[in-house]
């Protein structure tokens, strides 16, 4: 009996932090070279929150944000994933955790491979995105430690 090859493997990362990606993306990396699976890049901008916050930004700092964001995931791709592992970019807009789990179900992700950095003990009591993202995805889930 062989494994379900792993075909749609999502590689969260946060662009200002290369701790986010460093270690998680050569694994990410091996497994869809292993599988001949496609590599699916996706950062999340956080939401405002309450629209009062979103008052003090200028009108169409949104759609900037989110272009400007998309242009940073293409860069990622071209300068960090080699032309033999297909990649695709993805931006998503609000809580990360959240973000993350529907971009694997939208996509159809049977991998999720995030970086997590080592718990300290307010993690342990509020939770990491790591550790939301592991109990509520319905994909298995590859925790890279950095």
């Amino acid at each position: 009996m062989s494994a379900r090859p792993y075909e749609n493997i999502l590689l969260p990362v946060d662009l200002g932090h290369a701790s986010s990606w460093r270690w998680a993306l050569p694994r990410a990396l091996d497994i869809a070279r292993m599988h001949g699976g496609r590599l699916h890049v996706l950062t999340v901008i956080p939401s405002f929150g309450m629209p009062v916050v979103g008052s003090f930004f200028p009108a169409d700092f949104a759609d900037r944000a989110r272009k400007e964001a998309e242009q940073a995931v293409a860069a990622f791709i071209r300068e960090n994933v080699p032309e033999d592992v297909q990649a695709d970019g993805y931006v998503a807009v609000g809580t990360i955790y959240d973000e993350i789990i529907r971009a694997a179900d939208r996509i159809g992700c049977d991998l999720i491979v995030l970086a997590s950095h080592r718990p300290e003990m307010k993690d342990y009591l509020l939770g990491t995105n790591a550790a939301r993202v592991v109990r509520h995805a319905r994909q298995s889930v590859l925790v890279v430690r950095s």
